[in-house]
């Protein structure tokens, strides 16, 4: 087989339509985003004005958005290159060719509309029953910036490297000095002027440094990032750099994601109630169980998730000195509430001692010790090293004892959740190619992640349903 010349003539045209298949995905983001209230969502000009130019329609820039992130073109210059080359984009635009900065600026514009898409096509899941809407799985990942981690700096790292600078500005005046005693100061001139040329760079250097130090002082911020001021230098163990963290919970049903969020924030901690009851008020249920790891434990979040009716599933690290000397955790001491006092492992009884303290933000604790009971206590080696153990309990500690009870009742949610979260943050880093955002700051890299969730959610329900059932139900 030849082919049929490029060069004939059709008495009857091919069409662009048929070229698209009926199960193709772009039929499905065509429809989807037709049913879209673009003005409601918060879109820019999604109403034209009756005078002027009229601009592109945000729901052809949108249909664009969607298609590259679900094919892996995120860059406005490469999708600008598809609407000329790309049969599915040229039937999807029917034939418009913005140019790059035009695609660039309806992203940077509408970079909060995005999340509202994302939240409408969630509620498409809900219902077509695709999300269980019984566990959560809540996890996070870091994605790096667009900031070079030689552009971050930290008090710590300033005061390192300004060490440095002079440590080698006194190695290159000694050279200096000692280059001009040389035979009466008849040293080379050309290796004492590139040395003085080191010395005015190290010197240049040293002051932006400085300056640096002054902005961290009198905003009283812990990071200052050059090229994107809002991402943070990440735990080294993250292999990200400088970036942003991300979090999202997933239903374990399908491993769809029901909401997702990106922070500043370098730690986990404090972020679970934020990302878990933002994910029950979306899948529109009165209470939900969430499961995490050990990085958001934190009494202040999750007594915030449960009274979001929220309830986590956190198991409890291993911290503090007991743990790290190996002798027995808080967790075998029983708490009777009744008598408001501990027992031990050796079955004495640990009363209150003095007064309530205040830990922080309005958190007290209370201590509980018996001097003499310890005193004579035979396995006293394996409690403590000091006089006597003394055990501490936060005023709201019930909390945690509701959620160990939790956790006893399904240690294999435990599994759900690491099986659960791992698929969307793996699809979106490998398959999607997600390993860098191409935005800069917060709000802008918001709307990019927005698409990103929103794009794996369209690929994996495609793949629960087919595309003709998803245009079935955005029909009106």
């Amino acid at each position: 087989m030849t082919g049929t010349p490029r060069s004939q003539s059709l008495l009857l045209p091919e069409r662009v339509d048929d070229y698209v298949s009926p199960n193709n995905p772009v039929r499905f983001i065509d429809a989807f985003v037709d049913g879209i209230d673009l003005a409601a969502a918060g879109f820019a000009r999604a109403k034209p004005k009756p005078t002027g130019r009229p601009g592109y329609d945000p729901a052809d820039l949108l249909k664009l958005y969607i298609y590259g992130y679900l094919n892996r073109v995120r860059s406005s210059r490469r999708l600008e290159a598809e609407t000329h080359r790309n049969l599915e984009v040229i039937w999807l635009m029917r034939h418009l060719k913005p140019d790059f900065k035009t695609i660039a600026d309806f992203r940077k514009v509408n970079r909060s509309a995005f999340r509202d898409v994302f939240r409408q096509f969630v509620r498409l899941c809900r219902d077509l029953d695709l999300f269980g809407r019984e566990l959560l799985a809540v996890d996070g990942t870091r994605i790096k910036a667009v900031n070079n981690s030689g552009k971050n700096f930290t008090k710590a790292s300033l005061k390192r490297d300004l060490a440095l600078i002079d440590k080698r500005l006194d190695h290159y005046l000694s050279s200096l000095g000692n280059a001009d005693a040389e035979d009466g100061g008849n040293a080379d001139v050309a290796s004492k002027d590139d040395i003085s040329k080191k010395i005015e760079a190290m010197k240049a250097r040293r002051e932006r440094l400085i300056g640096h130090q002054k902005t961290l002082e009198e905003t009283g911020a812990d990071q200052l990032s050059l090229t994107d001021p809002d991402a943070r230098a990440m735990d080294r163990n993250t292999r990200v750099g400088v970036g942003y963290n991300i979090q999202i919970a997933v239903d374990v049903k399908h491993k769809l994601i029901a909401e997702q969020q990106v922070h500043s924030k370098v730690s986990d901690i404090g972020l679970l109630a934020a990302t878990a009851v933002a994910a029950r008020e979306a899948l529109d249920v009165k209470c939900i169980n969430v499961v995490a790891d050990k990085g958001y434990f934190a009494i202040e979040d999750i007594e915030a998730s449960e009274a979001g009716n929220a309830f986590p599933i956190v198991p409890r690290p291993r911290r503090g000195a007991a743990a790290s000397r190996n002798l027995y955790v808080k967790e075998r001491f029983q708490y009777d509430a009744t008598a408001d006092q501990y027992t031990c492992p050796g079955g004495q009884t640990l009363p209150p001692t003095g007064k309530k303290q205040y830990v922080r933000d309005g958190v007290f604790e209370q201590k509980y010790r018996n001097y003499r009971a310890c005193k004579q206590c035979p396995i006293k080696r394996q409690c403590t090293g000091s006089d006597a153990r003394t055990i501490s309990r936060y005023e709201n500690e019930e909390v945690l004892e509701r959620m160990a009870e939790r956790l006893a009742a399904r240690p294999e949610a435990l599994n759900q959740r690491r099986e659960t979260v791992e698929h969307p943050f793996g699809s979106i880093k490998q398959w999607m190619g997600q390993g860098a955002f191409l935005s800069r700051r917060l709000d802008n890299v918001r709307g990019e992640f927005s698409l990103t969730a929103l794009a794996y959610n369209i690929r994996r329900a495609i793949t629960l349903v087919g595309v003709p059932t998803l245009i079935e139900a955005v029909r009106p």
